[in-house]
């Protein structure tokens, strides 16, 4: 069991006093050698975020090259999958084997699969090569918040955090214009290309700067002699059931019905596969996901609270660029950017948030992130019809700074709660269960948008129900040419995909409330607070 320090959750707190000895992987060189690393850290975490958003504006000319329009959603379905299932693994392992060789290992194998992507005869290799930079996505992701976490102690750990939230937010502006040029005045095989030498110089500089002294001794069930244990059964449980889970879930309602014999079959599947993942999982020396992930109510809250996150999330992320362009009549690149406002307050308030919880404790300051957040989605469906772009912008704003507030305390709670030896599997179980919540999220509003709109369509007037779109998309298409429907029809459709958004934000509100009841019944009032946070643990040093 790891030693911890109860009491206040203010990296202030006192009750570790002595000499320390340094903590497992801490390395000879100086803090301030840390920029090299750092810098590392920002490009690998580009890599992924820019992966996740710049294939999105290219994919008219990869399916008019390589065809396979049917299939298409798997180059986004695929990489999510491979991400998802890969996590925990890669965190287990990282504890196991030290940060680095998982990390350049997470590197390589994005990198191989960005250069077969690149050379992709066909829809099927091209999604096959993006399932390959998804088993490096997964150790990026991952492995690069919890070497944040061991560079810096719990009172500086805002700072890179902020740094890191702010790779994302710039990804999230620039990926899809970068992938829309690169397409149009190059070659969709340039997006892949691209990430070869920001790769390149990543791998150099954790190669040349990073440095971790070897552990004498295996902390998270070695075996004899102190030779690490690898649950290789837990994982390819792990594999089976999120792949099928997630699956049915992507797919479910799109490339079939939810009560289809593929459905049932694949979630048959996956709850089978849950109940072999746990029972081995119980009897491994090592498990992948050890039962102390849900037996300590610091990091069974938060894995709920940010799993409920990642239900919330789909709603702006998602729905808003629809709403944008089918209500608003904004083009693509106005609708992008009333979402990326969003991304803008959102790392802002989160370098902020260290002065809140600071003062109120980390629970407090999560409580009212999300609180505020629920508030801001609630007011959605009250915005006037038709009404101005500045409307929704400004709450977007608003819920990037509210979620500022609520996530980025929480992961430095899970991780200022462990050592070092549990790091790497307490962030990667907050990453992967924000990610399923994503994936349910975008299964469970893409329900609720379909039947609320199906629903209004069917109430449609008689004058103008003949030759009305059948679902979201269609409605979204039909209104990019409006000059084929008639006013009344236009105006009817318009209103009806608001109706049909402000559902979905209604939704996301309710998952902004299992969020903030996760924390209230679930949260210690005071996060422990492991000796091992206050001091950086692995320090930057020269080959």
């Amino acid at each position: 069991m790891s030693r911890t320090t109860r009491g206040s959750d203010s990296p202030t707190d006192r009750g570790t006093g002595g000499p320390r000895t340094p903590a497992p992987g801490t390395g000879d060189a100086r803090a301030e050698r840390r920029g090299p690393v750092v810098a590392a850290l920002m490009l690998g975490m580009a890599l992924a975020a820019l992966d996740s958003t710049i294939i999105a504006t290219a994919v008219p000319q990869i399916v008019g090259d390589l065809g396979g329009f049917a299939v298409f959603s798997w180059l986004f379905s695929g990489y999510l999958l491979a991400v998802t299932v890969t996590l925990p693994v890669y965190g287990k392992l990282s504890d196991t084997f030290g940060r680095k060789p998982i990390l350049i290992t997470g590197i390589v194998l994005f990198l191989a699969g960005s250069l077969a992507c690149a050379a992709a005869w066909n829809m099927a290799s091209l999604i096959a090569f993006r399932v390959l930079q998804g088993l490096g996505g997964g150790a990026l992701q991952g492995t690069v918040q919890t070497i944040a976490a061991d560079l810096y102690p719990m009172k500086e750990r805002p700072k890179i955090q902020a740094r890191l939230s702010g790779v994302w937010a710039t990804s999230a502006v620039a990926g899809p214009a970068l992938g829309g040029l690169l397409a149009a005045y190059a070659d969709w095989r340039w997006i892949f290309l691209v990430n070869v030498p920001v790769g390149a110089v990543a791998l150099w500089l954790i190669g040349r700067h990073f440095t971790e002294v070897r552990r004498t001794a295996d902390r998270s069930g070695g075996g004899p002699a102190g030779r690490p244990r690898v649950d290789w059964p837990g994982a390819l449980a792990i594999f089976a059931c999120g792949g099928l889970l997630l699956t049915a879930l992507v797919q479910g309602g799109v490339a079939w019905a939810w009560l289809s014999t593929p459905s049932l079959l694949l979630f048959a599947g996956s709850a089978v596969c849950g109940a072999a993942t746990v029972l081995i999982e119980r009897r491994a020396a090592a498990p992948i996901i050890p039962g102390w992930v849900w037996r300590r109510r610091t990091i069974s809250a938060v894995n709920l609270a940010l799993g409920a996150l990642g239900l919330l999330m789909v709603a702006p992320t998602v729905f808003l660029p629809t709403y944008a362009q089918a209500v608003l009549g904004l083009g693509p690149i106005a609708a992008g950017f009333v979402l990326s406002v969003m991304t803008l307050s959102w790392p802002v308030s989160a370098a902020l948030s260290s002065h809140v919880y600071n003062r109120l404790g980390i629970r407090n300051c999560a409580l009212i992130g999300i609180g505020a957040a629920g508030l801001i989605l609630l007011a959605f469906p009250l915005l006037p019809y038709p009404g101005a772009a500045w409307q929704p912008a400004l709450i977007m704003l608003a819920l990037g700074a509210a979620l500022g507030l609520f996530q980025l305390p929480l992961i430095i709670g899970v991780q200022s709660s462990v050592g070092y030896a549990e790091r790497g599997t307490a962030t990667a179980s907050i990453l992967f269960c924000r990610q399923v919540g994503q994936s349910v999220g975008a299964a469970l509003f893409g329900a609720v948008a379909n039947t609320t709109l199906n629903d209004r369509l069917a109430h449609a007037p008689a004058d103008i129900r003949p030759g009305l779109p059948g679902d979201l998309d269609a409605v979204s298409r039909a209104l990019e040419h409006a000059g084929a429907l008639s006013a009344h029809a236009t105006d009817y459709l318009r209103r009806a995909v608001a109706t049909t958004v402000g559902h979905v934000y209604l939704g996301a509100a309710t998952a902004a409330a299992l969020a903030l009841l996760a924390l209230l019944l679930l949260a210690p009032r005071r996060f422990p607070v492991h000796a091992d946070a206050r001091t950086a643990e692995t320090e930057p040093g020269t080959s």
